[in-house]
């Protein structure tokens, strides 16, 4: 055999300069059990196959910029990890929120409810979130103040406690409708505090440029408080344009007419979850009381139960009111402030209205305004104040929304994307169940701002003028007025323009849409 040969094989397939080389610079390589069988696979330190060493990005890092990612998240983390942490964490945020409900519902209705527990009741009817396990039966029987009510706590420590509660909710709350509801009551709470602050650090005086600003409040108030929230939602995005605009205006003015509307805007909101969150939970209550009077008449053996008529079933309420009209549990100390009426007799009339719905062009109004002082009222009370307690009627009242295919909107719009609605009409219904003097029925006016008369108009291009309707009935009821589009009303009684204006059965019904311009061809 050749010698190179079989030295190769001796030093397991090495030949024997390699063999001499390795062991000159590592000499016990190849001792004892490192020889191996020249049958095995041959071994190449320079082709293993190993594991690689994790990446760590802050080792390879520049100093400044090791330090200035310490906080940041690993780009190069297991996706399911970072998942992970991602469900954890909004796994506990919707622990904390329903926990913190839950607590409000136990609290109202233990009668010790906070500022916050309030809100978080007002709309437990309306939250898609909410757990019916929670339920207990009478809870669609608690009245809680109006969030209204609730901001008109005076005391700035109980409201600043309030807004940071608001905050923890806008971040937990995951709900998009929940969410914005928050966040209006934030914003409505941040207005009221900032009004305290400068009421008591410069005792209600104000620099000049806010006094200016101060001075065209009227208008803003006339412009805005008739808007609902789609038609503030348009003139948002026109203030906005006008402001990046290049043309030459008033930045101050814009800018605070801006910052007013979103005020305007968060009101709308809150309105509308009250409203539907009410109108909710009367239809439960009233699910509730029928389903009673049919198991009642069930375990007395009647087959056949007669309705009453609708009228004797208010005379029957009102003959308990003195007994019954005591604030609903955890509404003491707004008793003074809200001044509702409470009576059995008004909730049926208010739930059987609320039972017929609203229709597909149809939305809750609630725009009411203090009525100025009349001629009849003495400090700012009826004369009739030491005869009868005074208390506020309630209604239930909804404004008919439509487009007008005028000339201009023709040119600029189409079906498919259609001009803003307008308001066409508007239904009021008040409730009067136990007026004193039944002989004489409530009545209404208009009163026009400004020295205008009837069909003047002061409105800027584009905008409509607005007037005031006040309702009046007599003891024990105080006087009620709401700020309504000032147009021309359409008297007509054909059934598509329903105009009607009755009072019957303690329920004063005035219905009525404006009349419908007509262009030439």
């Amino acid at each position: 055999m050749n010698p190179d040969r079989a030295a190769m094989i001796e030093s397991g397939g090495r030949r024997p300069q390699e063999r001499d080389g390795n062991r000159g610079r590592d000499g016990n390589r190849y001792r004892g059990g490192d020889r191996r069988d020249f049958t095995a696979p041959r071994r190449d330190d320079h082709n293993r196959i190993s594991k690689p060493p994790p990446y760590n990005p802050s080792a390879n890092a520049r100093p400044y910029e090791r330090n200035n990612n310490n906080n940041r998240p690993n780009q190069n983390q297991n996706p399911s990890i970072m998942n992970d942490e991602d469900r954890f964490v909004a796994e506990s945020d919707i622990f904390v929120i329903r926990q913190t409900k839950k607590r409000a519902d136990i609290r109202v209705r233990e009668r010790r409810g906070h500022l916050i527990d309030f809100l978080v009741f007002n709309m437990r009817f309306v939250d898609e979130e909410h757990d019916p396990f929670d339920d207990e039966d009478g809870d669609e029987a608690i009245e809680v103040p109006s969030p209204d009510d609730v901001l008109a706590t005076r005391s700035e420590d109980k409201l600043a406690e309030l807004e940071g509660e608001l905050d923890a909710l806008v971040t937990l709350e995951k709900n998009r409708p929940n969410r914005e509801y928050w966040k209006a009551l934030s914003v409505l709470c941040r207005h009221v505090v900032k009004q305290i602050k400068q009421n008591t650090q410069n005792g209600g005086t104000s620099d000049e440029t806010d006094q200016v600003l101060g001075s065209v409040a009227p208008e803003i108030d006339r412009l805005l408080r008739p808007k609902t929230l789609p038609q503030l939602e348009v003139l948002e995005k026109q203030f906005k344009d006008k402001l990046r605009s290049d043309a030459v205006i008033d930045t101050d003015y814009w800018e605070h007419l801006l910052k007013q509307l979103k005020i305007y805007k968060a009101r709308a909101v809150v309105s509308n979850v009250t409203e539907a969150s009410r109108a909710k939970r009367l239809a439960m209550l009233a699910e509730r009381k029928t389903s009673t009077k049919e198991g009642n008449a069930g375990d007395d053996g009647v087959d056949d139960v007669e309705e009453a008529d609708e009228a004797d079933e208010v005379e029957d309420a009102s003959g308990d009111i003195m007994a019954t009209n005591a604030p609903p549990p955890g509404t003491e100390r707004f008793a003074a402030v809200g001044n509702e009426d409470y009576s059995q007799a008004t909730k049926a009339l208010y739930e059987r209205e609320v039972a017929r719905g609203v229709g597909e062009n149809e939305e809750i109004f609630a725009e009411e305004v203090q009525p100025a002082e009349s001629t009849s009222s003495r400090n700012g009370k009826p004369r009739w104040a030491d005869k009868h307690r005074p208390r506020k009627p309630r209604y239930f009242n909804r404004v008919q929304m439509g487009y007008e295919w005028n000339k201009y909107n023709q040119t600029h719009y189409d079906h498919d994307n259609p001009p803003p609605k307008v308001v066409q009409g508007y239904k009021f219904n008040i409730f009067y169940p136990e007026l004193i003097d039944k002989t004489k029925a409530p009545t209404y006016h208009i009163t026009r701002e400004g020295g205008r008369r009837k069909g003047e108009s002061f409105a800027a291009a584009g905008e409509e003028d607005t007037c005031l309707i006040r309702f009046s009935a007599g003891p024990p009821y105080e006087d009620i007025a709401f700020r309504i589009v000032d147009r021309e009303w359409d008297y007509s009684s054909k059934r598509e323009r329903g105009f009607k204006s009755v009072f019957e059965k303690g329920i004063l019904q005035l219905h009525f849409q404006f009349k419908k311009i007509y262009y030439r061809k």
